[in-house]
């Protein structure tokens, strides 16, 4: 199955573990430890965001170890910049206009 970051983001717990491993590079067990889930299924979450560029894993000797891959969430950046855009576009202008209205009633 193909994935892309958009659905690898729209689970919580992937959110968390790529935000643990921005902080640094972890183990497998390392991640586990931080989640009250089964081993199996945050294999399964790694699994996904690999699959998805989102983290990498590098075998050091018997450990493998996850770090987090930043190119690939500007993919999310550029898709959320332009609501930024627009949002804060509509936002000028509501302030524009009670600026307006407020001289109005001076």
């Amino acid at each position: 199955m193909r994935r892309d970051v958009f659905q690898a983001i729209a689970d919580p717990t992937r959110r968390e573990i790529i935000s643990l491993l921005a902080a640094k590079q972890m183990n497998l067990n390392a991640v586990a430890d931080n989640f009250e889930i089964s081993r199996p299924a945050i294999s399964k979450h790694i699994r996904i965001l690999t699959e998805c560029g989102l983290i990498t894993i590098k075998q050091q000797g018997r450990e493998r170890f996850c770090q987090a891959n930043f190119k690939k969430l500007k993919q999310i950046e550029d898709w959320a910049a332009q609501y930024r855009k627009f949002w804060n576009d509509k936002l000028d202008a509501l302030e524009n206009f009670l600026e307006n209205d407020k001289l109005k009633d001076q």
